[in-house]
């Protein structure tokens, strides 16, 4: 693979920072996708979440179509809908919607996961375990209404009918690798956050593959943290924000971005950072020279074909130059590079 050829994007989910609002993590998003088009990013995507006081990406679509109508170019969509919380049809009408405003710019990556804690789960839809086991089903249902083949049918989405909008599968297990390539559709795993089972699903998609419609070949887009600052030292600092925000999955006490502090750790047990650790493994935290080495070494062990990062930056600036540094990283690297690091 020519490394040249590599697209990268964005994944945000709208975090709230200590001290603000939902509309202020709104607007932050929205500034960095419009910052992120003109830095040459492919995509940038939102992932539903709920009953988390941290994050405002609950209701994907709207914000999608806040994002879409900001920009002119860049690819929109989600980092997924999580599609057993919802009927397909209601999906295919949403995004179809957003497709015919914004015609050719629209992705829609779905996942099977609840996005939130069981209670909630429940409140959202009484039936979603069924619906998990009809994950598969569903996401061909979806496909169905999105099609132009589905206008001779009873139930029809209208807008969504004909705009083919392209799916994607999510995953951050070995199920969803079988799942992608058995329906010949884009694959994006969860690496930023779930990091064990990477390399047997990216094995297991690229060996079971069947073309489709949408896609002849497999398409692998991986996921990164990625934290870039003009030193080592001051990236890890802002990255302790990230870290904080990690244990907060760990101890279950989901609480607004933190500013960075020096010694993130001091109030954890070993187990707690060891934890930690474990979960942000695939995490680019540096200068730009520190990052591109990891990047190298990352896309040489993986073969994506597509990064996507996110940043849980406390400072919006800082967020910003971050993008900014990564995106010098990926328009620095020359064909064939990662074989120097092989």
């Amino acid at each position: 693979m020519s490394f040249d050829t590599i697209n990268y994007s964005i994944l945000d989910l709208a975090v709230i920072n200590e001290g603000q609002t939902p509309a202020d993590a709104i607007r932050n998003s929205r500034e960095v996708a419009i910052e992120a088009e003109k830095l040459g990013y492919t995509r940038f995507w939102m992932a539903e979440h709920h009953n988390m006081e941290n994050i405002a990406s609950s209701a994907t679509s709207v914000l999608l179509g806040h994002v879409a109508e900001a920009t002119n170019s860049i690819r929109v969509g989600s980092g997924g809908v999580m599609l057993p919380n919802h009927s397909p049809l209601i999906i295919a009408e949403q995004f179809g919607t957003l497709a015919s405003i914004y015609p050719n710019r629209i992705d829609l990556g779905l996942g099977r996961a609840p996005g939130t804690d069981q209670t909630t789960a429940q409140e959202i839809r009484a039936d979603r375990m069924q619906q998990v086991h009809n994950f598969p089903q569903n996401v061909k249902k979806l496909q169905q209404f999105l099609s132009e083949q589905n206008s001779q049918n009873k139930v029809r989405a209208i807008p969504g009918e004909g705009t083919d909008v392209p799916l994607w599968i999510l995953g951050s297990s070995t199920d969803s690798a079988h799942l992608a390539a058995a329906l010949g559709l884009p694959y994006v795993f969860a690496s930023h956050f779930a990091p064990q089972q990477l390399m047997p699903a990216l094995q297991i998609y690229q060996n079971n593959f069947s073309p489709s419609k949408q896609q002849d070949d497999p398409y692998v887009m991986t996921c990164l943290n990625v934290v870039a600052a003009e030193t080592d030292d001051e990236a890890e600092w802002l990255a302790s924000s990230m870290k904080r925000m990690m244990m907060g999955v760990v101890t279950g006490e989901r609480n607004p971005l933190q500013p960075p502090v020096d010694d993130w750790g001091s109030a954890w047990n070993y187990r707690q950072k060891a934890a930690v650790q474990q979960m942000l493994s695939y995490s680019l935290i540096g200068s730009k020279d520190t990052v591109k080495q990891k990047l190298l070494g990352f896309l040489d062990q993986t073969r994506s074909n597509e990064v996507m990062i996110t940043s849980h930056i406390f400072d919006q600036q800082a967020k910003l130059e971050s993008y900014q540094l990564f995106a010098d990283v990926m328009k620095d690297i020359k064909p064939n590079e990662t074989e120097k690091v092989s």
